[in-house]
């Protein structure tokens, strides 16, 4: 019996809400994107690196300490370096973010 009741429970539910829900679905997903979906670095690379897309490429603060800049660059090159399979443009990129932001450090 309590089985039955759960299910009319949610029918009469669904019946109630079910319309609002659909109709505010739209609104809801476009408020939901930024929060879900768009975490990620959208678009290539940009002609002169920046701080900003250092950061981005190493996947740390722009601001962080030399050695923090030196560990995550060792650990990415030897996910992605040429001789083990990886792409030489994404590892140039790699070692032009690791420069630059140890350039910044040391300002």
């Amino acid at each position: 019996s309590s089985g039955i009741n759960a299910e009319y429970g949610v029918g009469f539910i669904g019946s109630r809400y079910g319309p609002r829900i659909r109709n505010s679905w739209p609104k809801m997903e476009k408020q939901l994107q930024g929060l879900i979906g768009d975490s990620r670095y959208k678009g290539g690379f940009q002609s002169d690196m920046d701080k900003y897309e250092a950061g981005k490429i190493l996947g740390i603060s722009s601001n962080s300490s030399s050695k923090r800049v030196r560990d995550v660059h060792k650990k990415l090159m030897f996910q992605n370096h040429p001789d083990r399979g990886g792409s030489p443009y994404l590892a140039a990129k790699i070692n032009e973010a690791k420069d630059y932001l140890e350039k910044q450090s040391n300002k």
